[in-house]
C-alpha cells in the first residue's frame, strides 16, 4: 500500500517522522508492506520515506515573510501533484503547512476522488484564522480530522468535520529524552554553571526578527550572571554560521550543537524560546522557559487592522489551558528588558519557578496517554482502502 505524507517545516517533519515509525511498526505487524512517499526533511527520510521534496527550508510565517518562498514551494507542490498524477497513492497524510496541502488536497479531491485524505495535526484555525473558509476548506478536502488538542477536536466536531481527538504526539516523544543528569554528562557541562537553552530559529525569517533581540537580552543576563553559558541547538545546520557570528557580535559564553537538541533543552536551568512545539518539549521536561515571537512590523499591523486576526495566546503552553503558564511577548513587548526581567524572575525566583512547573503538571493532563502515534497509525491505516 502506498501512503503519500505532505507537511513543511522542521517541526512538521518531526511529526512526519514519528508517525511514519508507528505506521511501518503496525503495518509489518498486521503482515502487509507499505510505500511512503512524501514531502518533507531529513527526518522524515531517515525513517524510510522516499521524499518528492524537501520543505524543510521553504518554511515562513506571515505575509511578507512567505514571498521569497512562494517560487520554491509551488515548484514543490507542482512536482508533488505531477508525481500523484503518475503513480496514484491508496491514501494521502496532510500534516499542518495549511496553503501548499491544501492546494494538495483540493487537487486530489478534484481529480483522484477516490483515495482517502486523513489531515493529521491541522492548521490552528481554531485558535485564529483570516477568514471561516480556511476551516470549510480544511474540512472540505478531509475525509478525517486527526486532533492533537482537545479544544481542537471540539472546534472542527461543531464544524461539522469527522474528527477524533488522539493526543498530542510529543507525549510520546518525551520519552526518549535523556534525564537531566545524563543530558549533562553527554554535553559535558561543568558544575557550578547556569545553562540557559536559547532557541532562536526553525524559520529563516527568525534569525532576523528574533535572534538579535533574543541575544541582547543573553548579554544583559549575562552580565548579571557570570557563570551562565548558553546552549544553542541547531534546527537546521545552515544556520550554524549566522548564529555564530552573532555570538561572537555579542560576546556570548554559548556553545552551539547539531543533532544535540534533547539533550540542550533536558540540560536546560532555564529557556528563552521562540513560540512553537518546543514550548510544549520544555513544559514536559519541566523546564521554566520565556516565550517570544516577532513579524515583519507590515505583516503585524495587517494581520490585526486589516483582517483583524487576534488570538488569546501564543504559546501551545498556554493555548492547551487558555491561561498564561508562561510568559510569551510578542512583537511590540518582545523587548531585551521584558526578556530579561521575566528569565530573570524564573532563574532566581524559587518560587515563581515551582509555581511554573506545577502548572505545567496541569498543562500536561490535557495532551492525552501515551501512545498517541499508535493511535494516529491505527486511525490512518484503517482509512486504507481494501484492509
Amino acid at each position: 500500500m502506498r501512503i503519500f505524507i505532505s507537511t513543511g517545516e522542521v517541526s512538521g517533519d518531526l511529526q512526519g517522522s514519528l508517525l511514519i515509525s508507528a505506521l511501518k511498526q503496525q503495518a509489518a505487524t498486521t503482515g502487509f508492506s507499505l510505500e511512503i512517499v512524501a514531502l518533507g526533511g531529513e527526518k522524515m527520510a531517515s525513517v524510510g520515506a522516499t521524499l518528492l521534496g524537501n520543505t524543510t527550508h521553504i518554511g515562513s510565517f506571515g505575509l511578507i515573510e512567505s514571498l521569497r518562498f512562494v517560487l520554491p514551494t509551488f515548484q514543490i507542490q507542482r512536482q508533488a501533484i505531477a508525481e500523484l498524477k503518475q503513480h496514484p497513492p491508496d491514501l494521502v497524510v496532510l500534516i499542518d503547512y495549511m496553503g501548499p496541502n491544501l492546494g494538495i488536497g483540493s487537487y486530489i479531491r478534484r481529480h483522484l476522488p477516490q483515495v482517502p485524505i486523513v489531515y493529521y495535526i491541522a492548521p490552528q484555525v481554531w485558535v485564529a484564522s483570516i477568514t471561516p473558509r480556511d476551516t470549510e476548506r480544511i474540512i472540505g478536502v478531509s475525509d478525517k480530522v486527526l486532533a492533537i488538542f482537545p479544544q481542537e477536536a471540539r472546534y472542527f466536531k461543531d464544524k461539522g468535520a469527522n474528527v477524533t481527538w488522539i493526543g498530542h504526539p510529543l507525549i510520546d516523544r518525551i520519552k526518549t529524552f535523556p534525564s537531566r543528569e545524563v543530558a549533562r554528562t553527554e554535553l559535558g557541562v561543568k558544575d557550578g554553571t547556569i545553562n540557559v537553552a536559547l532557541i532562536p530559529a526553525s524559520r529563516y525569517q527568525e534569525l532576523k526578527y528574533l535572534l538579535p533581540v533574543m541575544f541582547q537580552a543573553a548579554r544583559e543576563i549575562q552580565s548579571k550572571l557570570p557563570h551562565v553559558h548558553f546552549w544553542i541547538p541547531l534546527s537546521l545546520e545552515i544556520y550554524r554560521k549566522p548564529i555564530e557570528k552573532a555570538i561572537q557580535q555579542f560576546g556570548l559564553q554559548a556553545t552551539v550543537v547539531s543533532g544535540k537538541q534533547q539533550q540542550v533543552l533536558a540540560a536546560a536551568d532555564l529557556a528563552i524560546t521562540k513560540c512553537g512545539t518546543v514550548n510544549l518539549e520544555l513544559a514536559l521536561l519541566s523546564v521554566p522557559q520565556v516565550v517570544l515571537y516577532r513579524l515583519n512590523t507590515l505583516t503585524y499591523w495587517v494581520a490585526r487592522n486589516i483582517f483583524k486576526i487576534s488570538f488569546p495566546f501564543a504559546s501551545p503552553v498556554n493555548l492547551v489551558v487558555m491561561r498564561s503558564i508562561v510568559p510569551e511577548f510578542i512583537q511590540e513587548t518582545a523587548t531585551p528588558e521584558n526578556l530579561t526581567e521575566a528569565a530573570m524572575e524564573l532563574l532566581l525566583n524559587t518560587e515563581r519557578k515551582q509555581q511554573m512547573q506545577a502548572d505545567y503538571q496541569i498543562m500536561q493532563q490535557s495532551l492525552g496517554e501515551v501512545g498517541v502515534c499508535d493511535r494516529a497509525a491505527k486511525e490512518i491505516l484503517q482509512m486504507l482502502p481494501n484492509l
